[in-house]
């Protein structure tokens, strides 16, 4: 598949390359980044310059992954955002926000997009979210962005060699108001 350009009033989401590189290292750094996310720690140049030059390319050329970089009009990268196929109509989604862009909606806002986008024009009938129990920035992005946390998974994520505990949330296409794919039967309690 071809990368796409997602828009909002706000915001920019647009594959990253190497010109994004140093931008990508730079945010990298954040210890926050690098506590509650699977990238390298420490995260060094030849991390950064594999993400942009190899991974990003080969996950939309594949059609296995599809990473946005989340920018402002000015060009400024405020966050990333990945969705990875899983499953037969089943990504999931994984994002962080550079430290100085936290807090202001964008990472909620271009999940939003993002999964709008997966949703119509990939044929995905369910987007999961994961995080690590304890990262509450995450959760709060999922929850705005109106995803249903669903549970907690124990030992579902491995980070850095450790398995941990991690909170588990859907988002259907029902819940945009987006029609499915395939019919659902929901379990009647």
């Amino acid at each position: 598949m071809e990368p796409v350009t997602l828009t909002t009033d706000r915001l920019i989401l647009r594959t990253v390359g190497p010109h994004d590189t140093q931008a990508v290292y730079k945010a990298a750094q954040d210890p926050g980044i690098q506590r509650w996310t699977t990238v390298p720690s420490p995260y060094l140049p030849e991390h950064a310059s594999g993400f942009t030059e190899q991974l990003v390319p080969d996950g939309w050329a594949q059609g296995s992954m599809f990473t946005f970089g989340v920018f402002l009009p000015d060009g400024e990268l405020a966050g990333m955002l990945s969705l990875t196929l899983r499953s037969l109509g089943v990504a999931e989604v994984g994002f962080w926000a550079t430290a100085e862009h936290r807090g202001r909606g964008y990472v909620t806002e271009a999940t939003l997009t993002a999964c709008r986008w997966i949703f119509t024009e990939v044929g995905v009938d369910r987007v999961e979210w994961r995080a690590e129990v304890g990262n509450h920035p995450s959760r709060a992005v999922a929850e705005r962005a109106g995803f249903t946390i669903e549970g907690t998974l124990r030992s579902a994520v491995n980070n850095k060699g450790v398995r941990r505990d991690c909170w588990v949330g859907s988002l259907l296409p029902s819940d945009l108001g987006l029609p499915s794919t395939a019919p659902y039967l929901p379990a009647r309690n």
